[in-house]
């Protein structure tokens, strides 16, 4: 028995330091693209690209899907070309990571006009008919995206908005330069360095223990709630900015709270969804909803969580229905955070 457990062990750990001996060299491969404009040059000579117009990516309908065509180089320049241009535009491309052979992947919007570049952006529709497939926004095609592409799509959009909006410096007012990754901006008047950020936004599931709290905006589609979320403010810790937030939201203090897990989130300008769980203290469970921030919240069971989980169908399809309580689609943070509330439970209610 022990010898099997030891063989066990040490396949386990050989598989470990496999995957992370491959992780540690595309991450370091990555880094040597950012910090060096040759290196990053000569990876877009092999490496492929994703094309956006406007912020919106090329997608290919098939089915109720979406597939994400990837451009070579050559097929790149071929398609600029068509176009009048040179490959000088491939400058405007933007690195958003590897495969694990170190190819190197690229977006380009050839929508948007850059300060730095004389060249106009291409023709939308002529664009779409040359390569088959159409410039959709990324919000709309959400739900029919694979995770691993949504991913890379929510990565791209936020590097190329980032971009688009920060040609300037805000100190000189000269054009900014980006580097060959576009992993940050320079201003040549005064070396001034800007890198591309994110808004971090505290997303909380509250409970009393044997309900969970939900809430919801106007804007939200009919039936849907979802855990409540809000800008972290300047100098605020995580836990402040928690306990802030419930407390403007739905007038309730929160008694413990723990960390969840994080999620990079492109709407509407790239926010870091830090997802938590919070408890309010014992006997303090009535809400006062601030009508500021929100239409309506409530305390809701296990049961009509759960319910709502089990509901099949995609998320456009169910808010056409006339359900009691609709939850955030599986793509989202909230999504997970609910589920991770009622497994907790559940796994209470069996220990008990």
């Amino acid at each position: 028995m022990s010898l099997y457990c030891g063989t066990i062990c040490r396949r386990k750990s050989f598989w470990c330091y496999r995957l992370l001996s491959t992780y540690v060299t595309k991450t370091r491969y990555l880094f040597e693209l950012k910090e060096d404009d040759e290196a990053c040059r000569k990876a877009q000579q092999t490496g492929v690209f994703y094309l956006f117009h406007d912020l919106a990516p090329l997608l290919q309908a098939s089915g109720h899907r979406y597939l994400v065509p990837r451009l070579s180089r050559a097929e790149l320049e071929g398609l600029l070309g068509k176009f009048g241009q040179d490959s000088q535009r491939i400058e405007d491309s933007v690195l958003i990571g590897c495969a694990n052979q170190q190819e190197a992947w690229f977006a380009l919007d050839v929508g948007l006009n850059s300060a730095a570049s004389k060249q106009a952006s291409l023709p939308k529709s002529e664009v779409e008919a040359e390569l088959g497939g159409s410039f959709v926004k990324l919000r709309q095609a959400l739900f029919q995206l694979t995770s691993v592409d949504s991913s890379l799509l929510f990565t791209a959009q936020a590097l190329l908005r980032w971009h688009d909006g920060h040609q300037f410096c805000s100190r000189s007012g000269q054009p900014t330069k980006k580097n060959m990754a576009g992993s940050k901006r320079v201003c040549p008047s005064n070396n001034l360095t800007y890198y591309p950020q994110m808004a971090p936004v505290v997303i909380t599931l509250v409970t009393d223990g044997a309900r969970c709290l939900l809430a919801r905006q106007s804007s939200f589609p009919k039936g849907l709630y979802s855990a409540l979320a809000g800008f972290c403010d300047i100098g605020e810790s995580v836990e402040d900015a928690v306990r802030r937030e419930v407390a403007e939201e739905v007038g309730l203090e929160v008694g413990t709270l723990h960390y969840s897990s994080s999620q990079h989130w492109p709407f509407p300008n790239s926010s870091l969804m830090i997802a938590c769980h919070a408890a309010v203290k014992p006997g303090h469970t009535e809400i006062q909803v601030n009508q500021r921030e929100l239409e309506a919240a409530a305390w809701f069971s296990l049961d009509e969580v759960a319910t709502a989980l089990r509901r099949k169908g995609s998320f456009p399809q169910q808010q056409s229905g006339a359900l009691p309580l609709l939850l955030p689609p599986k793509l989202a943070i909230a999504h997970h955070m609910v589920r991770e509330w009622v497994e907790r439970q559940a796994c209470a209610s069996l220990a008990a």
